[in-house]
């Protein structure tokens, strides 16, 4: 679907250089489509020597003739970004938005009120091309500028459509997620270390262990509960962990950090939009 398309990203941080390196792994972008702004000239030089892409240091000429724009820059930076931008946008391309806690309606302020627009919560697993995305579309997108986005995000991992009132909550489970597995990986190798193990057998075994089962659910379908009642058997050890488990309220306190997280993401939206 981007075959032909023109991709500028304004912003140059990890985030675009993962989507830049899953766009020409999958064959889904070509290099000549590709422009890139920063004002940093390391990374600027990074971006060209890795990719060999076009690189800028101005906004605007990165933008230029571009069909697709992604906004790669941080949530504070974006006011003075899209103030930049706005009269360089007359060819009406379709924008999205990576900046965490900027509502459409926040963008589409900035902009003319047709703009065709996306938000978008990536996680950190997409710099190795396993993260998964949350798109909100704006009203009034083709299906074409559908498939254009879901091209760009599933070059790093797995994409979902939710509606833009459960952003903060996407922001709590798939956003933040990553931390709390990396909790639950240092806890689970210091268990096997306590038992005896060398740190790094114990790192590599509760990595994997983790990454395997997360596999299992997302390719066999089935609910983690039945997955997990399929391996405890009567009286064995995995009931007597799980025990344990259930005693510390693991899942809950798991329920009780995304809902945390996902209030922290709505007070600094709220924040935000104090400030305008």
């Amino acid at each position: 679907m981007l075959r032909g398309t023109r991709l500028a990203f304004i912003g140059g941080g990890n985030m675009a250089e993962a989507l830049l390196a899953g766009l020409l792994r999958k064959g889904v972008a070509a290099v000549e489509h590709l422009t890139v702004s920063d004002p940093d000239s390391h990374r600027r030089e990074l971006l060209a020597n890795r990719f060999g892409i076009a690189v800028h240091d101005d906004n605007r000429t990165a933008a230029q003739g571009a069909d697709l724009v992604v906004f790669c820059v941080e949530p504070q930076v974006l006011d003075a970004v899209l103030d930049e931008l706005v009269s360089s946008l007359q060819s009406r391309p379709l924008l999205v938005s990576v900046a965490a806690g900027y509502p459409i309606s926040r963008l589409r302020a900035r902009l003319k009120p047709a703009t065709r627009l996306v938000r978008a919560m990536p996680n950190t697993p997409s710099t190795i091309g396993e993260g998964v995305t949350a798109l909100s579309l704006a009203p009034g997108l083709s299906a074409e500028d559908h498939d254009r986005t879901r091209c760009l995000f599933e070059s790093v991992g797995e994409v979902v459509v939710v509606e833009e009132r459960l952003m903060d909550a996407v922001t709590g489970l798939s956003g933040s997620g990553p931390a709390y597995v990396f909790a639950m990986i240092e806890a689970l190798a210091d268990g096997g270390v306590l038992m005896g193990l060398p740190r790094a057998t114990a790192q590599v075994l509760a990595a994997q262990t983790l990454a395997g089962a997360a596999r299992m659910v997302l390719e066999q379908g089935a609910h983690p509960a039945v997955l997990k009642d399929r391996v405890a058997s009567p009286g064995g050890t995995m009931i007597a962990g799980l025990s344990i488990l259930e005693q510390g309220r693991l899942r809950a306190t798991l329920m009780s950090a995304v809902t945390a997280a996902a209030q922290r993401s709505q007070e600094l939206g709220k924040e935000e939009s104090h400030h305008l």
